[in-house]
Order: structure tokens, then sequence, then C-alpha cells
């Protein structure tokens, strides 16, 4: 127990000194798996050996599934009474963090050598053949592998998954049999939750992780548990409302140094509003109060995510209250829906305080005044057909809402994608303009769109990176 000794000081943490020499009980070899809420998350694997606890840190938590090897790192021995050990190592001692009991249980040993060791469990949890084996140069490293095929079958957790949208609607006659909730301004995201792993993706399937580093904790509150989560990524203001113009600080940073700084100056909440997969089955045919209600007993509340609740009906009300706190408005969703990747269906409808959708821009016109020399308006437009078909239809221009900060960036962006004959078909935008490649979308708030699906009094809320050009239709 020399190493275990020294790297503790006993006066101050409240483990098991080691001094007390435990008896070896009768009857089957025990064994624990602790959570252990260290600077990272972790699962710490202890099996009775001759004596000890022989130690394994497993960074993203045993695997139940045979084709999956983890990593373990092989600790020092630890005594026979961190068996039960649960508690608090105090900051600034080694391992500080929260210790819990995962599981526990007895274990059968089939083979121990010097680099392998084959045991069979019998816990609450932990149940059937694994193998532990070194596999690299040092000591320390070594892998666990499930040998057995898990006693119940399950569902593999999806893979890029598009998320499920809102049909532009007007509210329904009836709201019964439809739940209601807040239409959040922000940008969608699939999170991808692992024990001690975390990978969010946006709706055009990029992998959006490391842009929003104060979401990644999620996943300790999920522990050893598999999820995967549709929820939208919110930049509050300082009045508590959702601010599209505030995430615009977030979307575009691609710098660790950047990300870390607006971090801090523009935070931002993952609200979580569905659950497509738990605990290896597949919820996205169960009915959409099934899985709000499995959700909800996940608890899904910290510092950077929420789980906000929702409505059975009363959308008229909800619709002015939304209005009210100067929300974009509410969704309905039919209690009975399944979850269809990609889809706008009828089963869920979005109803708008106000007009807003994305549009592609196609060209910006010189500024007068105090922007001369810059930007002063965008030329938007949106797709219609497909294929060889498709075309850029004309929606106007758009002059208000830029910050001196947009209005420098945009230009940034813009000017690379210069062209010289206008992308738009049929009716293609003012003469005195400076025309691009459309790649760009930008999310526009308006008053009225007329018949011919132009935008009057139109106001620039931010650019939007969640969704290419192409896919961008008139709602």
């Amino acid at each position: 127990m020399g190493e275990y000794e020294r790297k503790r000081d006993f006066a101050v943490t409240p483990e098991p000194t080691g001094k007390k020499r435990a008896r070896r009980r009768k009857g089957a070899l025990r064994f624990v798996v602790q959570e252990h809420g260290a600077r990272r998350l972790h699962w710490d694997l202890r099996l009775e050996h001759e004596g000890a606890a022989a130690s394994w840190a497993i960074p993203n938590g045993i695997p139940d599934d045979p084709g999956h090897n983890r990593k373990a790192v092989r600790t020092e021995d630890h005594p026979l009474e961190y068996l039960d050990f649960e508690g608090e190592i105090p900051a600034g001692e080694y391992g500080a963090g929260t210790m819990r009991i995962w599981d526990r249980g007895t274990y059968e040993c089939l083979k121990w050598e010097a680099g392998k060791v084959v045991v069979s469990f019998a816990g609450e949890q932990l149940r059937g053949r694994y193998a532990l084996f070194r596999a690299g140069a040092a000591e320390k490293d070594w892998m666990i592998h499930r040998i057995d095929p898990p006693e119940t079958e399950r569902d593999p957790m999806p893979e890029s998954v598009v998320p499920m949208l809102a049909r532009p609607a007007r509210l329904p006659a009836s709201d019964a049999g439809w739940a209601v909730e807040v239409k959040w301004d922000g940008v969608r995201a699939i999170a991808y939750c692992q024990p001690g792993r975390l990978r969010l993706e946006s709706r055009n399937l990029r992998d959006v992780t490391a842009q929003y580093p104060e979401v990644r904790r999620l996943s300790r509150q999920l522990g050893a548990r598999d999820a995967v989560l549709d929820g939208e990524l919110v930049a509050f203001d300082e009045a508590g409302r959702p601010s599209f113009e505030r995430l615009q600080q977030r979307i575009h940073q691609t710098s660790e140094s950047v990300v870390r700084r607006r971090m801090k100056s523009h935070p931002v909440t993952y609200v979580v509003f569905d659950l497509l997969h738990l605990d290896g089955e597949d919820l996205m045919a169960a009915p959409y109060h099934h899985r709000r209600a499995a959700l909800e007993e996940l608890g899904l509340d910290g510092p950077s995510w929420q789980t906000p609740g929702y409505s059975r009906g009363r959308a008229k009300e909800l619709l002015a209250a939304s209005a009210e706190h100067g929300l974009e408005g509410i969704v309905l969703k039919r209690l009975e829906s399944r979850y269809v990747p990609g889809k706008r269906t009828g089963s869920w409808l979005k109803v708008k305080n106000v007009g807003r959708q994305e549009f592609v821009i196609g060209g910006w016109q010189s500024g007068e005044g105090r922007r001369r020399g810059g930007l002063g308006a965008l030329l938007l437009g949106y797709f219609e057909g497909e294929g060889e078909e498709r075309e850029l239809r004309y929606a106007g221009k758009v002059g208000t809402g830029f910050s001196a900060r947009d209005l420098e960036e945009l230009l940034e962006r813009l000017r690379p994608l210069g062209r010289k004959g206008s992308p738009f078909a049929g009716r293609r935008g003012p003469r005195q303009a400076h025309f691009v490649e459309p790649r760009l979308v930008a999310e526009i708030e308006f008053r009225e769109l007329t018949a011919d699906g132009m935008v009057r009094h139109g106001s620039f809320k931010g650019l939007r990176e969640d969704k290419p050009a192409t896919e961008v239709r008139l709602e």
C-alpha cells in the first residue's frame, strides 16, 4: 500500500488509511465500481485480490457491447476498506471530487495473469464476463472488453440525426392533444451523450462541440447513462430573453482562446426538449408524451443546460404570454407524435409573433452617409425547385439591424464571394449592387412578406451556420 499512502494526506481526506488490514471475507470475491467526479469524470473498478483492491480507472465507463473496447488505466492497489467507500475527497488532494458507489457485487475470477485478467461479474447492474488486458508499453495502459453479449438486446445509438422540424402555421382550432412549448431563438443541436463524453452536432451535421465547451459537463449529470438529446443552444440577454444577436458572438468562433473569453461574456445554455435514445433504447418511435416523461425523469438542470416544462393545451394563452415577454412564439407538438428526423410534418407546428425566417444573401449595396464606402443593405433570396430546376428568387433587401461589428464582418465574408452577374432568377435585384455567390444564410425578422415573396420592413438578426443555403425555402 506504499504508493496509495504516499499520495494521500489522511489528516485531510476521509479515505481509508489502509493501516487496518482487513481480513478476506468468506464466500465469493467482491468488486465495486465507483463513479469518481474528479477533474475528469471516470469510473474506478476495484477487484478484491490477494488482500487488496486491484484498481483500474475507466474514463468512458464499462462497455456493455462486445464490439467496444475501452481504455482502463491501472492504478495503485487500494485497501479492501475502499470497496465500501463513498464521500468527498477535498480540493487539493489526490483525486479530489465526489466518490459514489455506482455498482457492487461479487465476481468469479476466471484468469489472473500479469497482463490479463478475466472475470465474471454478478452485480446489480454489471453482469457478465469481461477481460482486462495490457494494451500499451506502459504498465498502466490497459483495456477492458466485454466477452459475452449483454443480457438484454440494445438498440445501437443513432448517428447523424437531422432534427425534426416544425411547420409554420396559425393556431389550430382546438389545442386538445397538443403539447405547447416556447419557441427558442437559438441554434438547434443534437447532443450525443456517453459516459464521460458529449458531442454536439448542428442541424447540418457539423460538429460544434468545441464552440460550446460549457455544455460538455452535462455528461457528468448523466453519469454512466447513454442518451441522445434534442435541444436548442440559446444565449439569454440581461432580461432573461433568448437573444439571437448575442448568440452571434458564439456561432462563428473557432479559436479556443476566443471561445473561452466569449463563454464568460456571452454564455450559452443548452435548452433540452426531446429525448431520442436512452440506455440502449431507441425512443424515436415512441409518442412525444412518453419521450418527454422520460426526459423529465433525467432531471437535466445545470449551470449551462436546462429542461423547460411544457403545457398540454392553453396554446392561445401561451402565445399571448410569449408576445408580452418579447419572445418569438410557440411550438405545438402532438402528444402522440413520433420523432421523424429531418421532416417538417404537421405533427409539429410553429406559431410566431413576428415574421422571421432564413434568407440567402445574393448580394449587397454600398452604404450612404455614415455608411459610405461600406455595406448599406443585403440582397435576399430563397430557392425554389429541385436539382437542375432549382432557382434563387429575389426577396428584397434589408438595411437595418446591423451593429458596427456586423457591418465589418459581413463585408469580410461577402467580398471573397463576389461574382459578375446576378445569382437571382427572374427579378434580378437592383442594378447598382455587388452580387455574390449565394452561400451565406441570414436570419431576418420582418413585419410583412408580400404575396410575391418580398420582405417589407426587414431587420438583420445574424448569420446562420446550421443550415445550407440550398435548403432555404420560403416558409
